[in-house]
């Protein structure tokens, strides 16, 4: 007969055993504009794609941003090009495979009029400057040979003001398209658009015909990329299909694939969003740890903001839920965070927090870039070098996660401190207990900390698994830490047995 205490433990392994198994808990991913990563080899032959008011840039030059085109509804900017594709990232799979990402996410590739994509006019086509189906399915089998996921961008709330759908609902009133969209003398412009950008009419997904095209019908755009061998969805704006069509899209997906991904671009507090949606792109969180390192949201506080948030929503959408510094949308993180210390700080949170880390391409170069577009240069390749301090630290840091199961499935527990912000990661083996430190301020801090676990045995030995040669120990739960300014320490217990003697023999 088992002890209670040997179920529990059984339990306990069982459970992460099924998140190991789980693609989709703490991966890394690396997120990548398809138009700014590679230079394309086959430019010559794309030459006319990108005829006025388009303009075809060099590799070297700088996104700025324009003026408006009143007569194609957009700025300048939105239509300078770079000439990356489908192909000339495929070349780079080997890059992004030996960083350690583990899933591959595209900013939208469909076929639309705007260097950005989200504007799609035809969800079934490729954008042509990136190329084809074909190219696709060629990069789809090339990540997964490589050991990777990839995950697509779906911008389903709107669409774009060239397409032919919504071109035939505005100019005719008997259009089978007329219902797809919200027209009204109510909107300034006769039609209701995202954030009244005059190029993004909003879809009706009351209309049932427009649920069904984008995910209800087996050939739907949700399932048919699905089908031809993604592994998941991002959406845009999923904050505005709202917490029904959301889930309608999220069981459609799992229809078409079991164990696929669906995660919602959310600004919102996460708690609600699931289970309507897989997995967030955790903002909440993300502004909670700029806060913390920014100095105006105190360590005390931060520990309880995290712990609530994880609390609220629960590990296992966190575990899958994407914690960005940067994207395509935001500055990158050294223009957010100016000193080199506090980027440090913020990616060691980055990748010690729960959930998967949203690696934006070049941020691991160190890449700068204010407000869109600045933020969306062309990848420096010119960066990689050995000498790139900031790329030494983020392989530090993915190989860390590598190694550490805890970093990549563990469950959180709040360390309790006033100084510093502290937490556990933990499994169902002690020897894989971590426990994260970390000093947001310009001075040395000395502290007190209780850690909450009863498996850690008096007098045990933490070692920083990021280079701290000081030891420390813990005696009676309180573990005593000096924390250099703005770092952060990952101390593991030391549970082997030292000259042949271990107080861990009956504590797994």
């Amino acid at each position: 007969m088992k002890t209670s205490y040997e179920s529990l433990h059984k339990n306990e392994t069982a459970k992460f055993a099924v998140r190991e198994a789980d693609w989709r808990n703490g991966a890394i991913v690396y997120q990548v504009i398809v138009d700014r990563f590679a230079p394309s080899q086959e430019l010559p032959a794309k030459q006319h794609l990108y005829a006025d008011p388009r303009k075809l840039r060099k590799w070297d030059e700088t996104p700025a941003r324009g003026y408006s085109l009143p007569e194609h509804h957009v700025w300048t900017h939105e239509l300078d090009f770079w000439g990356g594709d489908l192909n000339s990232l495929r070349s780079k799979l080997k890059y992004i495979m030996e960083l350690g990402a583990d899933v591959l996410y595209l900013n939208p590739i469909h076929k639309a009029f705007t260097n950005h994509k989200y504007d799609a006019t035809d969800y079934m086509e490729i954008s042509p400057e990136y190329g084809t189906r074909d190219d696709l399915t060629a990069l789809i089998q090339a990540t997964h040979e490589s050991g990777m996921k990839i995950v697509l961008d779906g911008v389903f709330n709107h669409m774009g003001r060239q397409s032919p759908i919504f071109q035939s609902a505005s100019t005719d009133r008997k259009s089978l398209y007329r219902d797809w969209f919200y027209f009204g003398d109510e909107f300034p412009r006769g039609v209701r658009l995202w954030a009244n950008a005059p190029s993004l009419p909003e879809l009706n997904f009351e209309n049932l015909s427009v649920c069904n095209y984008i995910y209800g019908d087996p050939n739907s755009v949700v399932r048919s990329y699905l089908r031809q061998g993604i592994d998941g969805w991002r959406l845009d704006t999923a904050f505005e299909l709202g917490y029904q069509y959301l889930a309608e899209l999220t069981a459609a997906a799992h229809v078409e694939q079991a164990g696929s991904l669906v995660v919602g671009e959310i600004w919102n507090y996460p708690q609600e969003w699931f289970p309507a949606l897989d997995a967030v792109m955790n903002f909440t969180l993300r502004e909670t740890l700029l806060q913390f390192i920014k100095g105006t949201l105190s360590p005390a506080m931060s520990g309880q903001f995290i712990s609530k948030i994880i609390a609220d929503a629960g590990i296992e959408p966190i575990l899958k839920s994407w914690l960005l510094l940067d994207n395509h949308d935001l500055p990158r993180v050294t223009a957010i965070l100016p000193d080199p210390l506090d980027q440090r700080l913020a990616q060691a949170l980055q990748f010690t927090l729960p959930g998967s880390p949203n690696l934006y391409y070049g941020s691991e170069f160190g890449m700068e870039g204010g407000e869109d577009p600045a933020n969306r240069a062309p990848m420096r390749w010119d960066l990689l070098t050995l000498d790139n301090a900031v790329l030494q630290w983020h392989k530090t840091l993915i190989q860390l996660r590598k190694r550490q199961r805890a970093l990549r499935i563990g469950d959180y527990r709040e360390v309790l401190s006033s100084k510093l912000l502290a937490f556990e990661r933990c499994t169902e083996k002690t020897a894989e207990t971590l426990v994260i430190v970390a000093n947001p301020t310009g001075e040395t801090v000395q502290e007190k900390l209780l850690v909450p676990d009863s498996r850690i045995m008096n007098g045990t030995r933490m070692v920083d698994l990021l280079g701290n040669q000081q030891p420390f120990f813990i005696f009676s739960a309180i573990l005593d830490v000096t924390v250099p300014p703005k770092s952060a320490l990952v101390l593991q217990p030391q549970t082997g047995p030292f000259d042949g003697y271990t107080p861990y023999k009956r504590i797994l």
